[in-house]
């Protein structure tokens, strides 16, 4: 186990390295256009130093990363309530998937930007929008997985259920849930990877005081790259946390045949 963390570390510092060397030679070549790894560690450096202020003049980091948080979450949370339990129908039923399949393959290759003009004739309102448009483009992992999952249990584990006589209830809650957890969970795990993304659309159209508002008024207003650039690597971390939380829940629910 030591050796094959210590691979998987050495590895991880050897993508870092050239990661950082290839951002030093673009820093370089654009004359320093493009700050340096360095001139950009500063600039986090002071951008940390207040992460949390909440002035009505100057917003803190962390205060911009929570609201896009909570526009993921409420956004993500919707999207996986009408989700799941749609999948387990789908997969659970032909007619059901036949009615439901169209509808999600002609949907599911929208362009979130497109939703954002929609959500906001229904709800007048930006930051509901937003939402809507995290809600929508969340929705499509989870729902086809969930259906994968359903549509996949092996038959051995139907035949069981009907022997023993399991009621709906029973056959949801020891056969369909179970089997279909793992699959579930992957679809997750996309969809939060997807309204993260997404967000950062949102608020460059919707405002406000998110990350994605706080990378376009910095882009379009004559701020600093720096920043910039310090709003992207806090945005892949985030990102990049999340996965790893919905993987480490993969595993744990790994389903065991």
């Amino acid at each position: 186990m030591k050796k094959i963390f210590s691979l998987q570390t050495l590895y991880f510092l050897i993508g870092i390295a050239l990661l950082g060397g290839l951002w030093e030679l673009i820093s370089t070549l654009t004359k320093h256009e493009i700050p340096s790894p360095r001139a950009t560690w500063l600039v986090f450096r002071e951008v940390m130093q207040h992460p949390m202020q909440n002035d009505p003049d100057y917003k803190g980091i962390g205060t911009k990363l929570l609201s896009s948080l909570e526009r993921v979450a409420i956004g993500f949370g919707l999207g996986s309530i009408v989700a799941v339990p749609l999948g387990l129908l789908v997969g659970s039923s032909k007619a059901m998937m036949g009615i439901i399949n169209p509808i999600v393959q002609l949907l599911r290759p929208v362009s979130p930007l497109a939703w954002f003009p929609l959500g906001l004739a229904i709800f007048q309102d930006s930051h509901k929008a937003s939402v809507f448009m995290i809600f929508i483009c969340s929705l499509w992992p989870t729902l086809i997985n969930a259906a994968f999952g359903a549509s996949h249990i092996p038959q051995d584990h139907k035949n069981v259920s009907k022997a023993f006589g399991f009621s709906k209830w029973k056959y949801l809650t020891k056969i369909l849930l179970p089997f279909s957890l793992p699959h579930i969970i992957t679809g997750l795990r996309l969809s939060v990877g997807i309204a993260w993304m997404v967000i950062v659309a949102g608020e460059m159209l919707s405002g406000g005081i998110g990350l994605g508002y706080f990378v376009w008024d910095e882009g379009f207003n004559g701020g600093s790259i720096a920043k910039i650039l310090v709003a992207i690597i806090i945005i892949g971390l985030v990102g990049l946390l999340l996965d790893k939380l919905f993987l480490f829940l993969q595993k744990r629910f790994t389903y065991a045949s």
